[in-house]
């Protein structure tokens, strides 16, 4: 990774974020398109379409598609955090978290704190509930350090954990408050520059989504408009995630052909044509598995009826929980940095862009080895 992808990537780590909290992730990320002339458009729930710069161009792009399906990468802008509820007093702020979280270690962890200007503040868990179930962090108090001043609303506050820096590296690991998802944001967005510069490449669409954490609701309410109802067929959705590492899945060996996740398992047409690119591309450098270790936006797609496939980088600490320790790990399960590779990440470009090739054999993908069998089939006809 060259030294300008290495800054823009920690600008992306750096930015605070939380569950429809992502206004700096797509700040950065409008920032980037603008610089290098890329067309993009919000839609109406506040997530980036990538590509094409309005409704009508997204609908052409869908309504032109003949022998090539348009390729729509979708990662999210949000990781877990929480939002300000009310004031307690001058220096106790009482907080809701959303989405997953350590549950262990967590009282006296330093968090920080954001508002309408970044960062402002940090400060320490108190008077911790965990939700029904006992998996995640349902309210707590924030103690100040000392009060904010000026000291802004309660609703306007969000944040998380906070750690040595938002972002370092440390040999090859890159250790940060929210690889989840920010790193897929910033492999669509480096896509999307690639292809820009690129001639004859497949259709494409970026999709940078909010509110993953709690539902997929930034890419539920993007499917819910209905703009590829008549051209479903014509779509062919990866979701790009940072996800927990299990056996057979290990930061530093390479990005993940995902074959599922914990709701579903993902369209085998599709995967298998993804799983012979990587193996042409990345020999030895790839992974497979079902990474069901959570449930991510290729669920999503799949609900509304498209073909769909995920790919991803292995998370150390996913949802900041000490799993594999490391610096600043709290104790086991409790808070800590997440963590991914950057080979893994710049593995990860190389896989997204082999997957915009033109003649890629989606209709047909199994093609080769059907005749194999028939071939075989045939030398034990006399046997039958």
């Amino acid at each position: 990774m060259n030294k300008s992808d290495q800054n823009f990537l920690f600008s992306l780590l750096s930015q605070p974020t939380a569950p429809f909290r992502e206004q700096f992730v797509s700040a950065v990320a409008r920032d980037f398109l603008d610089r290098y002339h890329l067309p993009y458009f919000l839609d109406p729930a506040g997530n980036i379409v990538i590509g094409v710069n309005s409704v009508a161009g997204y609908k052409k792009l869908l309504k032109d598609a003949t022998d090539e399906p348009v390729r729509m990468f979708m990662a999210h802008m949000d990781h877990p955090g929480y939002h300000g509820v009310k004031w307690i007093d001058d220096r106790r702020l009482k907080v809701k978290w959303h989405g997953g979280t350590p549950t262990r270690h967590v009282a006296g962890a330093e968090v920080y704190c954001a508002g309408n200007d970044g960062r402002i503040g940090s400060g320490r868990l108190a008077g911790v509930t965990l939700v029904k179930g006992g998996w995640a962090m349902d309210s707590a108090e924030i103690v100040f350090k000392q009060p904010l001043s000026p000291r802004p609303p309660a609703t306007e506050l969000f944040g998380s954990f906070r750690f040595r820096k938002p972002v370092w590296l440390q040999g090859k690991r890159i250790y940060t408050n929210a690889a989840d998802d920010l790193a897929g944001v910033f492999t669509v967005l480096r896509l999307a520059r690639k292809l820009s510069r690129l001639k004859g490449s497949a259709p494409f669409i970026g999709l940078l989504t909010r509110g993953e954490e709690v539902g997929f609701v930034g890419a539920i309410n993007h499917f819910e408009l209905g703009w590829f109802e008549r051209y479903r067929n014509k779509l062919l959705c990866v979701s790009l995630e940072a996800s927990r590492t299990l056996p057979g899945a290990v930061v530093g060996k390479g990005p993940i052909v995902r074959l599922g996740d914990r709701r579903t398992v993902f369209n085998a047409d599709a995967l298998k044509v993804a799983t012979d690119v990587a193996e042409k591309l990345l020999p030895n450098r790839y992974q497979k598995r079902i990474m069901d270790g959570g449930a991510c936006e290729a669920t999503a797609a799949t609900i509304y009826g498209l073909t769909t496939i995920g790919i991803t980088v292995p998370l150390g600490n996913y949802h900041n929980q000490g799993f594999e320790g490391g610096p600043d790990c709290r104790g086991k399960a409790g808070p800590a940095p997440e963590f991914i590779h950057i080979d893994d990440l710049e593995s990860e470009l190389l896989l997204c862009a082999g997957l915009m090739r033109r003649g890629l054999p989606w209709l047909q993908p199994w093609q080769k080895q059907k005749k194999s069998l028939l071939r075989n089939a045939a030398r034990y006809r006399r046997l039958a």
